[in-house]
């Protein structure tokens, strides 16, 4: 069975080291792939590095930022063209663990699952070491997610895993937004589709390193696309 983790970048230099190096020593058969948008800070270089200690690294360069749910697609498009069997996305930012990666792969391996999601909001203590500010900011996301798209899943999750084999490629692309919103649209669709979505409980760690790319622009587009994917026909 191939498994491919795709890892979206956009200057990560502080945080891609580490986590190719923690998912390199836990996972000797799987595949990773990094897709960075033009990143400025030596990102790219970092990432070339590995690619010439370890056939299993991989990288592709976007010239431009072109947004985190194109990445994700470009990522999964490779991923389906080299017939992966199944694919995990994660973030490079240090807030995604590894080692969920094998409880998520047991699950598709033995369950009748199509995606396996992490969410944050099983557990009351995933975010307590949060800024007040950023954590009343994701939980607001949440709710309006849950209760404008009348589901219980925490669809602005980017740690997921991907049971290629059931999913069709052509499902990914009903998506019409090429950025964060891409998360809560995707699995949106897989559940209008009645794919079989599970979810394990995540701690998720603020970010070790660096900025979060979530800026409040984000924030009131995604509620403006809530509503029309609400009333989208």
């Amino acid at each position: 069975m191939k498994i491919l983790v795709i890892i979206p970048t956009l200057n990560e230099s502080q945080n891609i080291s580490k986590l190719l190096l923690k998912i390199l020593k836990l996972y000797k058969k799987i595949d990773i792939l990094v897709v960075d948008d033009n990143s400025t800070d030596g990102t790219y270089n970092i990432v070339i590095k590995f690619l010439s200690r370890f056939k299993n690294v991989k990288i592709i360069s976007r010239k431009k930022e072109v947004g985190i749910g194109s990445a994700h697609l470009r990522g999964i498009s490779y991923a389906y063209k080299k017939s992966y069997n199944i694919c995990i996305t994660m973030d490079a930012d240090g807030t995604h663990d590894p080692l969920k990666i094998r409880q998520m792969v047991k699950i598709i391996k033995l369950n009748k699952f199509e995606i396996v999601n992490t969410n944050r909001f099983k557990d009351k203590k995933s975010i307590e070491d949060w800024p007040f500010i950023r954590k009343a900011i994701t939980l607001l996301r949440f709710f309006l997610v849950k209760f404008i798209l009348n589901t219980s899943f925490d669809s602005s999750s980017g740690y997921r895993c991907y049971n290629l084999d059931k999913i069709k490629k052509k499902h990914f692309y009903l998506t019409k937004n090429k950025n964060y919103f891409f998360l809560i649209e995707s699995l949106y669709f897989f559940e209008k589709l009645k794919y079989n979505i599970y979810e394990i409980s995540n701690k998720l760690k603020f970010r070790s390193a660096n900025k979060s790319k979530m800026k409040i622009k984000h924030v009131f587009e995604s509620f403006y696309d809530l509503l029309y994917l609400r009333f989208r026909k």
